[in-house]
């Protein structure tokens, strides 16, 4: 959920700040579907790695050595 609204945010301040960053762009068009995709590929890929690595590690947990544990 918060992956979503953060991209939805950023994509949305992204084309609303196209003008300013049109000019710093080379050779790429300020609303290129192509690296908006792959940004939002990268991003999504990353939180999906973040959440993902930590609760497949919990999963491993023996339960009651973790309650044990000082």
């Amino acid at each position: 959920l918060l992956t979503t609204t953060g991209i939805v945010i950023g994509i949305a301040l992204a084309l609303l700040l196209t003008r300013l960053l049109g000019n710093l762009l080379y050779r790429v068009s300020p609303r290129d579907p192509l690296a908006f995709a792959a940004a939002f590929a990268v991003m999504t890929l990353a939180s999906l790695a973040a959440c993902f690595l930590p609760a497949w590690r919990a999963t491993r947990t023996d339960p009651m050595r973790a309650l044990r544990a000082e």
